[in-house]
């Protein structure tokens, strides 16, 4: 169930699903930062532009708040496979931070979760709602996981 919290200014949203597929399967998939446009609706464009793992780096353009397309690039800054992967946005109005949790629940299934977080800055303070909103969606967006590996 999504779930999304402020603390001061600070945005915070999970989100977890059920994966009928492994551990290693699902890590792989998610670390393929090239995977987003299958699972994530808001990706319009995404190309690897170098590393694997930890550095890893991605160029994608997204739907951001009001609609508009932005540039949010970013970044792998921990990977332990297969049961984490943590990422941070390097370009883009907004800069936030997430992570993929793994955990395995049998051979064959997992459970993920997909958590943001993000200090708004500058302007960004003043639509606060609007980007709570858009980091909310992004972590909703984990639930098309099943549907997308199950066209794997």
């Amino acid at each position: 169930m999504p779930s999304t919290s402020e603390r001061n200014s600070m945005i915070r949203a999970e989100s977890s699903v059920d994966v009928p597929r492994s551990a290693e399967d699902v890590f792989a998939f998610l670390a393929d930062g090239t995977n987003n446009t299958r699972w994530r609706s808001g990706v319009h464009e995404i190309r690897h532009i170098r590393g694997r793992g930890v550095g890893a780096e991605y160029e994608q353009l997204l739907t951001g708040p009001g609609g508009r397309t932005m540039r949010a690039n970013y970044r792998v800054v921990a990977s332990e496979e297969p049961t984490r992967l943590d990422f941070e946005v390097t370009a883009g109005p907004a800069r936030p931070r997430g992570s993929f949790t793994i955990t395995p629940v049998s051979p064959t299934s997992c459970r993920v979760t997909f958590a943001i977080k993000l200090e708004p800055q500058g302007v960004m303070k003043f639509v606060h709602g609007m980007i709570a909103a858009q980091v909310a969606a992004e972590a909703t967006a984990i639930q098309n996981l099943p549907r997308a590996m199950s066209m794997s």
